[in-house]
């Protein structure tokens, strides 16, 4: 299973727009109501994911030209990190991860921060980011992490 992370396309907007679903589903909602998931999911349409392809560094991993995981960052902040429930656990997070650190590094970024769901902050947290805050929009919990990064 050989993985490739790479730019995001206006092509790959329907197979980002599916994973984070998927994922939003089977995964998160595990954590959340399902009125927030259904209203979050209304972000993430294909029509949404090809505006926030004009807005964002916009990253997907894929296994055999298939879109299974997507992340990005939009200046300081990484957003949108979300991998297919099959995929879940095999470390494709962590090398989308890498990526955004990398960029950020490259843009003399120095401190990420990570609106986190509450499904995904032990993810978070294990790569080295810390809780700053928590943060409530109506039932939706956020935990807002940072984590310092150096670069030369």
């Amino acid at each position: 299973m050989n993985t490739q992370i790479r730019t995001a396309t206006p092509e790959d907007a329907p197979a980002i727009s599916r994973v984070i679903i998927q994922s939003l589903r089977c995964s998160n909602a595990q954590d959340y109501p399902a009125e927030v998931i259904t209203q979050v999911e209304q972000s993430f349409s294909t029509e949404a994911i090809l505006s926030l392809l004009t807005q964002r560094q916009v990253f997907v991993a894929t296994i055999d030209h298939r879109v299974v995981a997507t992340a990005s960052l939009d200046r300081d902040v990484v957003r949108s990190v979300f991998v297919d429930p099959h995929h879940q656990g095999n470390g494709i997070g962590g090398q989308l991860m890498a990526m955004i650190r990398t960029v950020a590094i490259d843009e003399k970024i120095e401190t990420l921060r990570v609106p986190s769901s509450i499904t995904a902050e032990g993810f978070y947290f294990k790569l080295g980011f810390r809780k700053v805050r928590d943060e409530f929009h109506g039932a939706e919990r956020t935990i807002v992490m940072e984590q310092a990064i150096g670069y030369s």
